[in-house]
């Protein structure tokens, strides 16, 4: 069996190089263009806008035998690249009990305890065999638009079990030898309320592994089974390498920092996530200990989904650092069982990106108390997940379902090279918003505003990035709606001496009358008819540095292009 995390005879990890620069250089790149390139594929044949626009899926290649992350594409979602490693894992696992995997295999699932982030993000993991050999995978997830549950879209904020907030699918073949299972298909396309959706999503997932694994072999013919292989080695030694030097770069000592969720959408109550970052030479341990016990409603998130979070923020304090395992090999983890972090089936997991988010926060935080100059300050910290269903009442779609699923961008923190970006997406992906004109297309609802936020971002020597206004209205005689967000009670801080952001409103408005939330972030079955509105006023970036030194140049830019409160 070839591996790519066997290290040749002879070599040290961390000091010793296997390939010329140049020779490494080229197979990065064209390993990269594999990854890439089932993104594109994906993206360009799923149904489903938040696949197809939003580009809320990431295809990798992961090792033989443990099942590492080896390669990512610069377009996949960062946070899926590091929780598939725990997806392919579950794969192995399981087919070694069913009698391993053949060529043409490909398996399915949705298990978010096992495979991290929640169950919306199919997972599908396809062997690559040389010669008889597995040589390593190649694996998608994606984001399904509707897979069951009790709410559309599945961001149930009132789930008390996984089984309210969507079907549980553990990993089954969906090819067999490269033949469809029309079995598991059927169960599939039985447990959603948009089932050409899904098969054209699940049809694409397939079709970029396809197209991936005969890019490999591709690349394997011409440069050799050994030397790839070599390559991915080296690949992961310099991102060891990188990281220790990093690491290494920062004071020794204990840096702790603690923030919180608005609730957990059952109880009004306060969620704390805490960090106690250790610095020792070269290796970094972080420990979330202090965190809260995993709790009734849907903020809790599996162990796997929890340190991909860190390899996220990793990632954005250590940028030059290649994408691949070795990000945390000289990182150590304490993540005690039975956290909001660490929670266990059946707690409800389906909200798991604003908790991701408020894991990346503090790592910020926490890496700004030993260098400033790295961190970035909070971003807006919620991906304000909204929902509207409802069905069809024109002639020719009478009775139609149809569901509007949608996330909603931000401000970003300011850092000490400037200001924060405006209306960006989330920090855990590269993934884009949806644009109100395939969203207004596709459904019956119209954005009576799109707009920034004035005065949303906090001050600073460098600025917070400004939130956005939403205000959507619906067009058809009835519908529902559920909104599952955050940043609602406590806004996103700065750092170095920065202030915080504008907090998380959500507003809906019945019969001429603007209402919130009781648990202000997360609200489910709030129904809507013709001309009823629902708005967003999302947050945005905590400032970094004290605003006293905030150049005058700088503050007369900000009033002239209304990004002040006084010019709102």
């Amino acid at each position: 069996m070839v591996s790519a995390s066997q290290t040749p005879a002879g070599m040290d990890p961390v000091t010793d190089p296997v390939m010329d620069p140049v020779t490494l250089a080229v197979l990065r790149g064209r390993l990269e263009q594999i990854a890439d390139e089932m993104d594109a594929t994906l993206y360009r044949s799923a149904f489903n806008p938040i696949i197809a626009e939003a580009h809320d899926a990431c295809h990798g290649l992961y090792d033989a035998i443990t099942g590492d992350t080896l390669i990512q594409g610069k377009s996949g979602l960062p946070v899926f690249v590091g929780a598939m490693a725990f997806a392919v894992r579950a794969a192995m696992r399981v087919a070694a009990e069913r009698g391993g995997m053949q060529p043409g295999d490909v398996w399915l699932f949705n298990d978010p305890y096992e495979g991290g982030t929640h169950a919306n993000d199919f997972k599908l993991v396809k062997p690559c065999f040389r010669n008889g050999q597995l040589y390593c995978f190649l694996a998608s997830a994606a984001h399904w638009h509707d897979v069951g549950g009790a709410v559309p879209g599945n961001y149930n904020p009132a789930a008390t079990e996984c089984w309210q907030e969507a079907v549980q699918i553990p990993p089954v073949r969906i090819l067999r030898g490269g033949v469809l299972d029309d079995d598991v298909l059927a169960i599939l396309r039985a447990n959603t309320r948009l089932p050409d959706s899904l098969w054209g999503d699940l049809n694409g997932q397939l079709a970029a592994l396809e197209l991936g694994a005969r890019r490999l072999d591709g690349l394997l013919d011409e440069y050799g089974d050994a030397k790839v292989a070599q390559a991915l080695v080296e690949l992961r030694t310099r991102a060891v390498r990188l990281m220790r030097s990093h690491i290494g770069s920062l004071p020794d000592g204990r840096y702790s920092f603690e923030d919180v969720l608005d609730n957990d959408g059952v109880k009004d109550e306060l969620l704390t996530i805490a960090l106690d970052m250790t610095v020792a030479g070269d290796r970094l341990t972080l420990d979330f200990s202090r965190t809260s016990a995993q709790c009734a409603g849907p903020v809790n998130i599996s162990r796997a989904t929890a340190v991909a979070a860190c390899y996220v923020a990793l990632k954005h304090v250590f940028p030059d650092v290649p994408a691949n395992a070795g990000v945390l090999d000289a990182v150590d983890f304490i993540i005690p069982d039975g956290l909001v972090i660490s929670a266990s089936r059946p707690r409800p997991v389906g909200g798991y990106t604003e908790t991701i988010l408020r894991m990346i926060d503090v790592i910020f935080s926490a890496t700004a108390l030993a260098d400033p100059q790295r961190a970035v300050a909070h971003a807006y910290g919620t991906i304000n997940a909204l929902s509207i269903a409802g069905h069809r009442t024109d002639d020719k779609r009478k009775g139609q379902r149809w569901v509007m699923f949608s996330f909603f961008g931000g401000g970003h923190g300011g850092h000490s090279d400037g200001d924060g970006l405006s209306h960006g997406n989330a920090p855990i992906s590269t993934a884009t918003i949806p644009p109100m004109e395939i969203l207004e297309a596709a459904y019956p609802v119209r954005f009576t505003q799109w707009a920034l936020r004035p005065g949303s971002g906090g001050d600073g020597q460098h600025r917070g990035g400004l939130g956005a206004i939403y205000e959507i209205e619906l067009l058809e005689d009835s519908a529902e709606a559920f909104i599952f967000g955050e940043r609602g009670k406590s806004a996103p801080k700065g750092i170095h001496g920065g202030q915080p952001a504008l907090p998380n409103v959500f507003e809906y408005c019945q019969n001429g009358e603007w209402k919130t939330p009781p648990m202000v972030s997360k609200m489910l079955g709030i129904h809507l008819k013709k001309g009823d509105r629902v708005r967003l006023q999302t947050p945005g970036g905590g400032g970094w540095g004290t605003p006293a030194e905030r150049t005058e140049k700088d503050r007369a830019n900000d009033a002239a292009l209304g990004y002040t409160k006084e010019q709102a």
